[in-house]
């Protein structure tokens, strides 16, 4: 993952691991972020309407959309 911010790393690792394993042990956020690039909203945390998720990560959503525009081929892909 050559030139990909740190963050945007993290979560690209824990959309991986819910991917393949259907568990992570990242944040709450990290979590969210990652249902999110994968477009799986059954791996938003009981609690939180997607809404609430989307909210909830205000300050990596610009991460998430970078993601899901630049970085997309790094993500597994079911």
């Amino acid at each position: 993952m050559v030139n990909v911010l740190p963050m945007a790393r993290k979560i690209i690792e824990t959309a991986n691991d819910l991917a393949t394993t259907g568990r992570t042990g990242a944040s709450t956020g990290e979590v969210i972020a990652a249902a999110f690039v994968l477009d799986r909203m059954d791996f938003i945390p009981d609690g939180y309407s997607v809404v609430e998720a989307w909210d909830r990560i205000d300050d990596l959503q610009e991460i998430v959309r970078k993601i899901r525009s630049e970085y997309d081929d790094l993500v597994v892909p079911w």
